[in-house]
Parts: C-alpha cells; sequence; structure tokens
C-alpha cells in the first residue's frame, strides 16, 4: 500500500529530497475553459476590450508556473530550465497546454497543473464582461479537464 508523504505521526512536512540526484523532469498538463462561441471569435479577432488574451495567458501561465511553490505550501522550489504554454482553438472551448522542464531532484507536474490554470483563470478574467448572463451569472463558462499528461524522469 503506497503512502502519504506529505503527513507523519507529527503533522505535515516538506519531502525531504537532499539525498535524491538531480535528474531531468518533465510534465505536461492540459485543461480547457468552454466559451461561447462568439466570445472565441471576439478573442481569435483580437477585438476583447481589455487586451491580447492569449498573450496575456501565456504570461500568467509561465508566471504561476514560477510561482508554484508560494501559492503550493509543500511544493520545493525547483530551478526551471522551461516553459511553454500553448493554446488550440475549438469552436466553443480553448485547450491550455502547459510544458514544465526542469534538472532537479523532485518532479514538475504542480508547476504544470498551476501553470494551465493560471493561463485558463486569465482566460476567464479576461472575457468575463462578454461570458455573463444579463444576471451577471456564467452559465456557460466552465475550466474544465485539467489534468497531467505526462511525467518523465530522466530523459
Amino acid at each position: 500500500m503506497k503512502e502519504l508523504t506529505h503527513v507523519d505521526e507529527r503533522g505535515v512536512k516538506m519531502v525531504e529530497v537532499g539525498h535524491k540526484k538531480e535528474v531531468f523532469r518533465r510534465a505536461v498538463a492540459r485543461g480547457r475553459i468552454r466559451l461561447r462561441p462568439e466570445t472565441i471569435e471576439l478573442i481569435k479577432s483580437g477585438k476583447t476590450k481589455k487586451g491580447n488574451v492569449i498573450a496575456t495567458a501565456q504570461i500568467a501561465g509561465i508566471l504561476a508556473v514560477k510561482k508554484t511553490p508560494e501559492l503550493i505550501p509543500l511544493c520545493h522550489p525547483i530551478p526551471l530550465t522551461g516553459v511553454d504554454v500553448s493554446f488550440e482553438f475549438g469552436e466553443d472551448y480553448i485547450e491550455a497546454t502547459c510544458e514544465v522542464r526542469a534538472t532537479y531532484k523532485t518532479g514538475v507536474e504542480m508547476e504544470a497543473l498551476t501553470g494551465v490554470t493560471v493561463a485558463l483563470l486569465t482566460i476567464w478574467d479576461m472575457v468575463k464582461a462578454v461570458e455573463k448572463d444579463e444576471n451577471g451569472q456564467y452559465p456557460f463558462t466552465r475550466i474544465e479537464d485539467v489534468h497531467v499528461v505526462e511525467k518523465v524522469k530522466g530523459e
């Protein structure tokens, strides 16, 4: 049976990685935001009032990756070697992918998940004015299916 690594008889802890060797690590996370088709077209045409949605979401995702140990209490600060945030459009969604790379003693999947989630939240923030209904609600807008697509150790 697998055991939890962040808790012991004394409470929560940051896992000791000092004894581990540094190896290449890569993680890819993906998720989607569902938007009204009209909103997708506004983003594609660059006609949103707040500016370039995709460029802003890319920057937000990269910054979030770098800030992961400040947001998730038991994550180690990791010397990142690269971060890529990319997007694909569907008729009623945008799919974000975040790839994180590092050579270190622990993995980067939390960083990839944080990057993709913040990128999607940034998209929502930038288009919320056109996504709201007449009551100020978001009947269509959804962030969904955020998951780790791949995790690599020692490539």
